[in-house]
């Protein structure tokens, strides 16, 4: 009887070390670097992330670079160092990230390349929205209003990836314009880091060299938007010259309310910040991942000399305007009718949710 209650003793301290991996030394530890928290959506999706790791019972640790790309590379080996398991990584520079993606994957680290591409075939999976896509509709929803005259195409950050897509499908719609002479692009410039105050001082002097004739702006996003809005309200241009946006921002879609902004692309985040915890948590135990198909380096990077294919999955993007936003916006509870709504005469508002 005393050896078999010994034996029992020793079964059950070895099923407890091995066979239920529930301690704290267990826990799935993912790191997440942000490249800046100035654009809104990051520290959204960041809350989002956060929350659903607690859910699945992991940690998460996020650092932010704050546009510093040899920061950033610091902080995501710092992050394997802490023992991360999978690292989620929005990348400031997609080409300088690679480096510190490589040395993750000879740690036998994964890492996730989020909304923005790291040119790297070393990337377990990258997950984004149809970029090329959103630029087709930026494109399709100005010249639905203007077909003709003067053009100003402001580019994202040169250093993200989405910002040549984005190009790339701009170009698709309105290139056979150029080709019949009908639209001339009369400056063309890509805003560093995306920034609104950037885009406010290049629209400016846009608008200063062209003495104000501007028919129609192609803007990437609504921060690059609401800047050039900056130089064209001053220039009384405002609602008058369609103005195009991505990400329906609380702001870009304020401004579409008040007649400023022609468009947005809304790209509902919420569905984004899923699918990456949900990579991460199966990264991390080893599981097959699924939904992702292989897609060139060279497709991605529009870039013939890129070597290799990256798992991937893209998900769809809904145009945005007045006529719409309410229902896909409001009703949808992306943005707060108050946010967008306060300032508006109350006989001119939908009604309240």
């Amino acid at each position: 009887m005393k050896r078999f209650v010994c034996f029992s003793a020793v079964v059950l301290y070895v099923m407890t070390m091995y066979s239920f991996p529930c301690n704290a030394a267990d826990k799935i530890k993912i790191g997440l670097s942000l490249s800046d928290i100035e654009i809104e959506r990051w520290p959204i999706e960041e809350a989002i992330m956060r929350r659903l790791a607690n859910e699945h019972g992991a940690e998460l640790i996020s650092q932010v670079a704050n546009h510093d790309t040899s920061l950033q590379n610091a902080q995501i080996a710092n992050m394997v160092d802490q023992g991360a398991d999978v690292v989620i990584i929005i990348a400031e520079d997609g080409a300088t990230a690679a480096v510190a993606v490589a040395k993750a994957a000879e740690e036998g680290i994964p890492c996730i390349s989020y909304d923005r591409l790291i040119k790297s075939d070393k990337l377990a999976a990258y997950i984004s929205f149809d970029n090329i896509e959103v630029g087709r509709i930026q494109a399709r929803a100005i010249v639905d209003r203007v077909n003709r005259g003067n053009f100003v195409l402001l580019g994202g950050s040169p250093t993200d990836n989405n910002a040549v897509l984005l190009r790339k499908g701009q170009m698709e719609i309105i290139q056979p314009l150029i080709d019949q002479d009908k639209i001339r692009i009369v400056a063309d410039h890509w805003v560093n880091n995306w920034a609104q105050a950037k885009a406010a001082a290049i629209m400016q002097d846009i608008l200063n060299s062209q003495d104000n004739r501007i028919d129609a702006v192609i803007a990437s996003n609504d921060s690059t938007a609401l800047g050039a809005l900056q130089a064209m309200k001053t220039a009384g241009l405002a609602g008058k010259v369609p103005l195009s946006g991505q990400d329906a921002t609380a702001a870009g879609c304020k401004a579409i309310v008040e007649g400023e902004l022609t468009m947005t692309v809304f790209k509902d985040v919420r569905r984004l910040s899923p699918i990456a915890i949900d990579l991460a948590i199966k990264l991390a135990r080893k599981e097959k991942l699924e939904g992702l198909r292989q897609v060139p380096l060279a497709e991605l990077t529009v870039d013939s000399t890129m070597q290799g294919s990256v798992p991937c999955r893209f998900l769809k993007v809904v145009k945005i305007d007045k006529d719409n936003l309410y229902e896909e916006i409001i009703l949808n509870g992306f943005q707060q009718y108050d946010d967008l709504y306060r300032d508006i005469p109350a006989n001119r508002r939908p009604p309240r949710p």
